[in-house]
């Protein structure tokens, strides 16, 4: 972790664990259970699930196999968000939020492309591995809390999210029907 890391790390510490579970409590109670928002919000359990494989993970070999699959998660989940669910966000009037998610999932998606790089068996690599999970919690945290609170009540047309959101999903997560899935 960089010293500019810490030091915005102390200056704004991350919400509270009790925070977070109740976000996701709210969010939960506003998606129908069958919608994008509890995709959403599965794929994100599944996400905070497959950090703590990574973090238990106690060998190089079984890291780097906890690391590819999230990133099949991560990767499959973020892309369904900024090809569907940000532009839906920036058509509901909330530009502003678009904008900073898909900044900070490009920012996810490079530190995750840096921690490929660094030897596993490094204690830079759980460094690393912690940095990036702090920075994904709190954006799963803006996204449950505000965001696609906002998006569920301020979208017209939820089932088009429906749909979209679950075919881009499974594009990159189970394939596009032109050879093995990848997930």
């Amino acid at each position: 972790m960089s010293v500019v890391d810490k030091v915005l790390g102390a200056i704004t510490p991350p919400e509270s664990d009790k925070a977070r579970v109740e976000a996701t409590a709210k969010a939960r109670a506003l998606s129908d259970g069958g919608d994008w928002l509890a995709d959403a919000l599965d794929h994100h359990d599944l996400i905070r699930q497959r950090f703590e494989a990574c973090r238990a993970a106690e060998d190089p070999a079984a890291r780097v196999a906890a690391l590819r699959d999230l990133a099949v998660v991560l990767n499959g989940h973020s892309l369904a968000e900024e090809l569907v669910l940000y532009p839906a966000l920036a058509k509901a009037g909330e530009k502003g939020h678009a904008g900073l998610a898909y900044g900070e999932q490009t920012t996810a998606k490079m530190q995750m492309a840096e921690l490929e790089r660094i030897d596993p068996s490094k204690e830079a690599w759980r460094d690393k591995l912690e940095h990036i999970r702090g920075a994904v919690l709190h954006h799963i945290f803006e996204e449950e809390a505000k965001w696609f609170p906002d998006l569920k009540s301020k979208y017209d047309d939820q089932a088009f999210l429906t749909l979209r959101f679950r075919e881009e999903y499974a594009r990159y997560v189970e394939g596009d029907g032109a050879g093995a899935p990848r997930g």
